[in-house]
């Protein structure tokens, strides 16, 4: 349950820091209406577009509805910016909380059955096997989720946020974040260990496992499904409470000020984020409505 609810979070909340892997091919053109949403008052306007990251490129995901909210939005804000050219704030930030001194070795933190499979994930890493043994449990498995991304084909550059980046900066608008990379990932380093061993088991499970998870949220992403959505995190994440906290109700209570503050100044705003976060109880939405804003569904 918890391997599959971790999973699901990632795909799901759409954390940026997984985002350094793109999506993967689709054999035919899929149409998609993906959920949008718009909060307004008498002179301003914030759209709130729920995505996912892993994206199969031939997904057709912007309709005439969308485009005409991006054509309106002076700026878009998404997550964190996870600059690809240069990522060496990403990684500074990786860097500075990853590793800590002490650790029990890397392969003493999944089952006897599992061990043999996590060497073989660390090698086809290419990475040493001390350097995971330095490595805190969650960062371990962000490096290993590498390998699960590329034996399900996944490519760079053609996620929903690159293509909504490149949309609003070639037009000359500008590209805001609503957390840093440090900030995001500290959301995982404060992650329990126990949830911690349990994404590193994830990681190294087999690829046809994640792909099939994966495609459940996708379908459900690609209909604008809010309810399917919601109904998934609500079975899974009543498993942990704590991961529930961490990585969903506090990051949306603070994107929930965020939006009240936005609200103060005119003009409009296209927020972008992860598909999970717009869902269900203690979603943005939710809070946005008991905070006692109106807010529309548009698709």
């Amino acid at each position: 349950m918890m391997k599959s609810l971790l999973r699901r979070v990632l795909a799901a909340l759409g954390l940026s820091a997984l985002a350094l892997a793109g999506p993967v091919a689709a054999k035919a053109p899929v149409p998609a209406r993906p959920a949008l949403w718009a909060v307004s008052d008498a002179d301003t306007t914030i759209y709130l577009f729920g995505t996912i990251h892993l994206l199969p490129k031939d997904y057709a995901w912007r309709t005439a509805k969308f485009d005409q909210a991006v054509a309106g939005s002076q700026q878009l804000v998404i997550e964190t910016i996870v600059d690809e050219n240069n990522p060496h704030e990403m990684m500074a930030a990786l860097s500075s909380l990853a590793f800590s001194p002490n650790l029990p070795p890397i392969t003493a933190r999944v089952p006897v059955a599992k061990r043999a499979a996590l060497e073989s994930a660390i090698k086809q890493s290419g990475l040493p096997q001390s350097a995971f043994d330095r490595m805190e449990t969650w960062a371990a498995a962000f490096m290993l989720l590498g390998n699960q991304f590329k034996a399900m084909g996944l490519k760079n550059g053609e996620g929903v946020e690159t293509v909504l980046r490149n949309s609003f900066t070639s037009q000359g608008k500008s590209v805001g974040e609503l957390e840093s990379n440090r900030e995001q990932l500290a959301f995982f380093d404060a992650l329990p260990e126990q949830a911690q061993r349990t994404l590193l088991e994830g990681s190294i499970d087999e690829p046809r496992n994640m792909t099939q998870e994966f495609d459940r949220m996708l379908g459900s992403w690609a209909r604008g499904d809010i309810d399917q959505i919601a109904k998934t995190f609500n079975e899974t994440l009543a498993a942990s409470p704590e991961l529930k906290d961490a990585l969903l109700k506090r990051r949306n209570e603070n994107w929930n000020r965020w939006v009240q503050r936005r609200m103060a100044s005119p003009g409009a705003v296209m927020i972008a984020v992860g598909a999970g976060h717009l869902a269900g109880n203690d979603s943005l939405v939710d809070m946005l409505r008991r905070g006692g804003y109106s807010v529309r569904r548009l698709q």
